[in-house]
């Protein structure tokens, strides 16, 4: 199946999916203990009935029963050695099933495994055991994926990367949050929405969980972010033990009067988890048919994402800073830290800068004696745990860049990407690859642009690649190449000019290492104090740079209350309350 024949599908919606398979084979005899997928092998009879009955109820997009195929879990019943036979097997009943009225979906799900460092499973393990079962599914004849019922952002990732490393089919994924919203590690659906659009999943959103009144609540959270349509498969209501059997309280007429809802919250693919029946599903297409889905939003944001928080990125927003510190270029303390293998003074680095207002944090292990690669991933695995702030990757290295957006388990910023050769060529595709936003540096091979019209040129050649790559404008931040004014009198007037450029004629983000323009120069805070407010008037977006500094962070706060952006006036009188306890804690 080809991505346009499913977004033809979605244009038409909304899409009904399956209802409960676990609690119907139960229902229909299968014991608990025994390896789900071999017991419908035994018994191919109870699958063909129940997925008949659901195409009948009108399910366009039939689940194939092959949850938990993956090595792991069929190790755990001694049969891992089959695990080509029963994946293979059951896509085969699954396409009975359907016939020529519905499409099958192969069915992944999380290993029971851990990710380093919850637990000892290494990241591109976890990606080979997915990537075997995508390949088993993909060769037997799958329509499309769903990675389904996830609990982890960082396993999701890794499921949807080995997909997108086996074949092209369309991958739908929805995540499972508690009553509270968060995932068992976590994960917002926000977040969520955000990491996995941008990675390529083609359908995001949420089953299991809740009933179908609190699942509404979770496709709003996401429906502002979403650039791609929500699934919504809830369960039949909250289980209860009967008998010492689970039973789930929502009848078919109850469970499909929330459908309306779920439609109008936002979501656009249907279907029932847990208790759920053919009855449900029908009742469900009843009430809804009729009824269009919430357009897909075309308007795209700015959206960084760490494991546990989104940070928007508004061209017209307030000031942001993304913290410089965490560089051992200058810093001979941090040096010697990173020499002996300690994260210490990293992860100190980082709640500092938390403390201090910083809105993302940049990451840099460029230094002689120590595996930068190596140092990168320890740095995003211990700062991750230690902040929830989204990261930036600094380094001079391609493979080191892509190392870290493999590692990280949310949407991170590149620092950066130029027209020099081997940024230019490889950075990109890896970019679009990870879904990574990524900060334009107007630099080429012949190193500074001689004028602002060379400087306007690079940026249109990156951006217009990035767009061919299937990128979008509001995946870039430019840098707007702050150089010293001490050594060219018009660095300021055309690094101003450059933020106008690119913020009213490109609709582009902005970024700079303001403190660049006083090198040289004595007193130089003046000079940057300045700088911070011409750039904020010219429309800077953010700065790389150091929050600890109060000069700046303070006149940042005012003039974003100057320019009356949202929230300025609160976040003055805040930081201003703040400065002021921490000048008499001082005295």
């Amino acid at each position: 199946m080809k991505k346009e024949e499913l977004y033809r599908l979605l244009e038409n919606g909304p899409v009904y999916l399956d209802g409960a398979t676990g609690s119907n084979l139960q229902k229909a005899g299968m014991p608990t203990g025994v390896c789900p997928e071999q017991w419908i092998l035994d018994h191919p009879d109870v699958i063909l009935d129940l997925q008949k009955r659901y195409i009948e109820a009108g399910t366009q997009i039939l689940y194939a029963p092959t949850f938990s195929g993956n090595r792991i879990k069929l190790e755990e019943y001694g049969l891992a050695d089959k695990i080509v036979e029963i994946n293979t097997k059951l896509v085969q009943l699954c396409r009975e099933a359907a016939g020529e009225k519905g499409l099958v979906c192969g069915d992944m799900t999380m290993t029971g495994e851990s990710l380093e460092p919850m637990g000892d499973l290494e990241l591109e393990e976890l990606i080979d055991i997915y990537k075997e079962q995508a390949k088993i599914l993909y060769e037997a004849g799958v329509d499309l994926f769903v990675v389904e019922t996830m609990m982890s952002l960082a396993e999701t990732r890794a499921a949807v990367l080995a997909i997108k490393e086996t074949c092209d089919l369309p991958i739908m994924v929805s995540m499972t949050f508690d009553e509270k919203g968060k995932t068992l590690y976590g994960n917002t659906p926000e977040g969520c929405m955000v990491v996995l659009q941008s990675l390529g999943a083609d359908v995001v959103g949420i089953n299991c969980s809740t009933g179908p009144e609190r699942m509404a609540d979770m496709v709003r959270q996401m429906k502002p972010y979403a650039n791609v349509p929500i699934l919504a498969k809830p369960n039949a209501g909250l289980p209860q033990m009967v008998d010492g059997e689970t039973v789930y309280d929502m009848g078919p007429e109850e469970f499909a009067s929330f459908g309306p809802m779920l439609m109008e919250a936002g979501a656009a693919v249907l279907g029932g988890c847990c208790g759920t029946t053919p009855e449900h599903i029908a009742s469900l297409v009843a009430a809804t048919k009729n009824m269009k889905p919430v357009p897909v939003m075309q308007e795209r944001k700015r959206v960084l994402a760490s494991e546990r928080q989104i940070q928007e990125i508004d061209i017209n927003g307030p000031f942001l800073v993304i913290g410089e510190r965490i560089n051992p270029t200058g810093k001979k303390e941090l040096q010697e830290s990173l020499r002996q293998g300690s994260m210490e003074i990293v992860c100190d680095m980082a709640e500092e800068q938390e403390e201090m207002g910083a809105h993302i944090l940049d990451i840099n292990m460029g230094m002689n004696g120590i595996d930068e690669k190596e140092m990168m991933l320890e740095a995003i695995e211990e700062v991750t745990m230690t902040t929830s702030l989204p990261l930036c990757f600094d380094s001079s290295h391609v493979d080191i860049i892509e190392a870290a957006l493999r590692r990280y388990p949310g949407r991170a910023l590149i620092n950066s990407i130029s027209l020099e050769k081997e940024k230019f060529e490889k950075l990109l595709p890896i970019a679009k690859k990870y879904g990574a936003m990524f900060i334009l540096l107007p630099l080429s091979d012949a190193g500074l642009p001689k004028d602002i019209n060379e400087k306007k040129e690079i940026i249109h050649t990156i951006l217009a690649r990035a767009l061919e790559l299937g990128m979008h404008k509001e995946d870039i931040v430019v840098d707007g190449l702050v150089a010293t004014v001490g050594a060219n009198k018009n660095a300021a007037l055309e690094t101003l000019e450059t933020i106008c450029y690119c913020k009213n004629e490109l609709g582009l983000a902005t970024v700079g290492g303001l403190s660049n323009i006083s090198f040289g120069l004595p007193n130089r805070a003046f000079v940057n104090a300045a700088f911070v407010t011409m750039a904020l008037q010219s429309g800077l977006t953010m700065a790389i740079a150091n929050p600890s500094s109060d000069i700046m962070m303070n006149l940042a706060a005012a003039s974003d209350l100057l320019l009356n952006k949202a929230g300025a006036d609160l976040n003055y009188i805040n930081r201003m309350a703040e400065f002021d306890a921490k000048k008499k804690l001082n005295l």
